[in-house]
């Protein structure tokens, strides 16, 4: 039998999908987002058993599953505990950030865990693990962890 498709070039197209969707962040979730916005204050929780302080903020301690009640307020300094650079533009990168994007990942001061986050107003060639950082808040907050523009280099 032969082969129907044999002398036939494949088409390829290039195109996006855009999937609109919501979902409800949870209790610990929407506080953090919420104070994050409406005060420009960096939330944790903590584990009463443990005593460890998470961010982003966690609902149960990973550790020993006990229920995270205590809320802490964190620094907006913290330390670079990693980082990498992205040269070129791939679809995580938002329009509004250039190339290249630094993310870092930051432990801020008073938290047992990091978050990753941008970091700017710094080359990459200048970035440095253990470099000291500040958060940098946007404008124009909505609620998400966008509401910290960037973090960058303390002075």
């Amino acid at each position: 039998m032969s082969d129907p498709f044999k002398g036939i070039e494949p088409m390829v197209y290039q195109s996006k999908i855009n999937v609109p969707y919501s979902w409800w962040a949870g209790d610990t979730a929407s506080k953090f987002y919420i104070t994050l916005r409406d005060e420009k204050i960096i939330l944790g929780t903590k584990c009463e058993t443990c005593n460890k302080v998470f961010l982003p903020p966690r609902k149960v301690c990973p550790s020993c599953f006990t229920e995270n009640r205590e809320w802490v307020t964190l620094a907006d300094e913290g330390t670079v505990l990693s980082f990498t650079v992205a040269r070129r533009r791939f679809a995580a990168i938002p329009n509004n950030k250039k190339v290249p994007v630094i993310w870092g990942l930051i432990k801020l001061d008073g938290a047992d865990t990091a978050m990753l986050h941008y970091l700017d107003e710094i080359k990459p060639e200048n970035v440095t693990i253990g470099m000291r950082v500040k958060a940098v808040f946007s404008e124009v907050r909505q609620g998400t962890i966008r509401d910290i523009s960037h973090f960058k280099p303390v002075q």
